[in-house]
């Protein structure tokens, strides 16, 4: 008698869990690819991330908290990259360009995926 309600117990335990999980994250279609601006606000949580992108260690971004000041200021980025391409290679590797620079080679170490560089970079490109 018992294993027949623990099992009704469990089931809607999960379906608590479900209701629970679609309040927290707004539900998706499957195969659907996220909006410009969520590509935007996902590459702002990895830019901001201190153990992952941490761009505010060096540059100071609109809207961070604590900026460095070792890089140049993050804004305009579209009248200084008008070729995201370029502007995708810098994050990801700036030592492509300049072997000398202090900016760490985000997708070369695996610091970033590349999946990760192309949201930072549509972040940085929004800037």
């Amino acid at each position: 008698m018992r294993k027949p309600r623990y099992r009704l117990l469990s089931a809607a335990s999960v379906l608590v869990l479900i209701g629970a999980a679609s309040q927290i994250a707004p539900a998706q279609e499957i195969g659907a690819a996220p909006s410009e601006e969520e590509l935007v606000e996902q590459g702002r949580q990895l830019a901001f991330d201190r153990k992952k992108g941490n761009c505010l260690a060096c540059h100071m971004i609109a809207g961070g908290a604590l900026p460095g000041n070792i890089g140049p200021p993050l804004v305009a980025m579209k009248a200084r990259f008008p070729d995201t391409a370029k502007l995708r290679a810098q994050i990801a590797d700036a030592t492509a360009n300049n072997p000398n620079t202090i900016m760490p080679p985000f997708e070369k170490y695996g610091i970033l995926s590349k999946d990760e560089v192309d949201k930072v970079t549509e972040f940085i490109y929004s800037l």
